[in-house]
């Protein structure tokens, strides 16, 4: 995933470590966050939710990806049900093809440029 957005020339950082991500996500301010729902220790919906509650990182864009099917429908179905507050969050469910995950990056960043 990191080499095809680098081909595309998008900048990439990632972080090893689920337990330090808020903290990282809000010193560095993305343009985009691609995160995984399972992250070892911490739950990438923890994550999520302090992103979206939080009043500087609210408004990054977030894709989320994950091949379990509970997750997935769990996340799916706090998107339909708080829009307004899982605004900016787009789910890609495992195994999903690199040309869906660069078409969902392109709109997003076009969207936050906007």
């Amino acid at each position: 995933m990191r080499r095809v957005l680098e081909d595309e020339d998008y900048q990439v950082s990632i972080l090893q470590d689920g337990k330090d991500a808020f903290t990282s996500v809000k010193r560095m301010l993305p343009d985009l966050l691609i995160l995984d729902l399972k992250l070892g220790a911490v739950s990438g919906q923890d994550i999520l939710k302090q992103i979206k509650g939080d009043e500087i990182t609210t408004d990054v864009p977030v894709i989320i990806y994950t091949a379990a099917v509970l997750e997935a429908e769990e996340v799916s179905k706090s998107i339909q049900e708080q829009p307004q507050y899982y605004h900016g969050v787009h789910l890609l469910q495992k195994p999903f093809e690199l040309e869906a995950l660069l078409t969902t990056v392109e709109q997003l960043l076009d969207k936050a440029v906007r």
